[in-house]
């Protein structure tokens, strides 16, 4: 079962409206963005040691009456969008190491006050956000410009975006949920929640809560999938906000005084309520964010306090199980880790580390290969046997040794690159190159994919791994033995 458990915190509360407007991590985990009620961005480390802090700067010079409404990390981690409600987006580019100077790299003026914000994954210059007159538009990185992606006569309240970044939703004051494929353009109102989707979040499937009590789960198409119903509870207060974890498995939901967290048990299939915690004088929840890897998610509540919680289903010295499908990995001097996860969400059975540096994972349909120094990872569709043999002898490359066949999986890569027949598994008589050039810009096709083996004890082939072909066959009088 997972287990939430208190982790620190940040910032003590004080004696009155301090609140925590918005708060959210770096994909690289290096980074916790915390926005507070004086409109400045406090930054912290892994640790949770304050690294770094600065001011934010109004749409128009002396005037600072707004406040944040959210804030996003680009997916490289070196800049962060700020939301305002002076009808006014900063992305501020933050360098990569802590108290670099801060410079503004692009600005989005509105006509309206920004109300919610989000950056997508994989949409690297695309911001998407909602504002006061209804309208959700999107502001592009590249040209500076922002433009309408479509309109409603009511408030946005809410935005997130699907795991994949291909989706997103919105929520609206008459209660309205719409999302838009971003690919296709495709718009649809799903369904009017039974309250004002305040909380509003899209992981396996789209949550919704407000001030009725009840915590919503939606399919994409807006069918109810679950109903969990607190309405009863009278201190059950108003749900103030939502998110998932990366993987879209676990969510978080804020409330008056404590918080939800939910967890997708896809084998029955529904959500179980994993745990309410409940903080006497915590008061709202007002801001929430979830670390990259799914292991913390931090939250700020109305008087200033900052928490962050520690989450995992199971833990070692080694390994982190986050949620089924997602595992940390650390070395065993613990000064590098990584994230092995199932892309197809597929419950990961065991995990190995060999010369604690490489990772090999199994799921029922799956290996799951990672390489802890570069932090590269593959997963390729694979019904084993249990005897297969994993040889880590050359760089970029894992050989894995099936039944009398090698097949040759590049890290970072999501099927094998090539197969071929030896017995000859010894270090020596097997060597494979991926030569890729150290300038940018090169051609991937050109890149050359080549592996030399033994036939036989007396013969050398040569292959080459992007078409499969044989570019040389030496034949020698005697054994090889190098």
């Amino acid at each position: 079962n997972m287990q939430v458990k208190y982790w620190k915190n940040l910032q003590s509360p004080i004696d009155g409206m301090q609140k925590i407007s918005a708060m959210c991590w770096s994909p690289d985990s290096k980074r916790h963005a915390v926005a507070t009620a004086d409109r400045v961005v406090q930054l912290y480390d892994e640790n949770g040691e304050k690294k770094d802090r600065f001011g934010t700067r109004p749409a128009e010079k002396g005037q600072k009456s707004y406040v944040i409404r959210a804030m996003a990390f680009s997916l490289d981690s070196t800049k962060i969008a700020i939301a305002q409600s002076d009808n006014a987006i900063f992305v501020y580019k933050l360098g990569t190491e802590w108290k670099e100077r801060k410079s503004i790299c692009n600005k989005f003026i509105q006509a309206s006050s920004v109300t919610c914000m989000i950056w997508p994954n994989d949409r690297v210059n695309e911001i998407y956000f909602g504002v006061a007159e209804g309208k959700v538009r999107v502001g592009t990185l590249k040209n500076n410009k922002s433009s309408s992606v479509y309109a409603t006569e009511s408030y946005v309240v809410s935005i997130s975006a699907s795991p994949d970044g291909n989706n997103i939703v919105s929520g609206h004051l008459d209660g309205a949920i719409i999302t838009m494929n971003l690919e296709s353009k495709a718009k649809q109102k799903i369904t009017t929640h039974s309250s004002v989707p305040y909380a509003l979040a899209w992981g396996v499937q789209i949550l919704a809560a407000g001030n009725d009590g009840r915590v919503v789960f939606y399919e994409a198409d807006g069918n109810c999938f679950q109903k969990i119903d607190y309405s009863k509870d009278d201190k059950v207060k108003e749900f103030t906000g939502a998110m998932f974890n990366p993987t879209g498995e676990t969510a978080i939901v804020g409330n008056f005084n404590r918080f939800y967290v939910y967890n997708y048990n896809n084998k029955r299939p529904q959500w179980d309520e994993i745990c309410c915690k409940h903080i006497e004088n915590y008061y709202s929840v007002t801001a929430l964010a979830w670390k990259f890897d799914s292991s913390k998610f931090g939250f700020g509540s109305l008087c200033g306090s900052i928490d962050v919680f520690d989450v995992c289903l199971r833990k070692s010295k080694s390994f982190t199980y986050v949620s089924l499908s997602q595992v940390i990995v650390k070395s065993k001097e613990g000064n590098k880790q990584m994230v092995i996860k199932s892309e197809v969400g597929a419950e990961i059975d065991k995990i190995n580390v060999s010369q604690d540096r490489y990772v090999i994972g199994n799921t029922a349909e799956t290996i799951l290969l990672g390489d802890i120094e570069t932090g590269k990872s593959s997963e390729i569709l694979w019904r084993g046997s249990g005897n297969e043999k994993f040889i880590f002898n050359n760089p970029n490359v894992c050989m894995i040794y099936n039944a009398g066949e090698l097949s040759i999986v590049e890290f970072g890569v999501n099927e094998i690159i090539g197969t071929c027949r030896t017995e000859s598994l010894h270090p020596n008589l097997i060597s494979a190159r991926l030569n890729y050039s150290q300038k940018q810009g090169y051609e991937e096709e050109n890149v050359a994919k080549v592996i030399a083996y033994l036939l036989d004890p007396q013969t050398i082939y040569v292959q080459d791994l992007n078409n499969q072909q044989i570019l040389a066959q030496i034949n020698h009088d005697g054994k090889i033995d190098y």
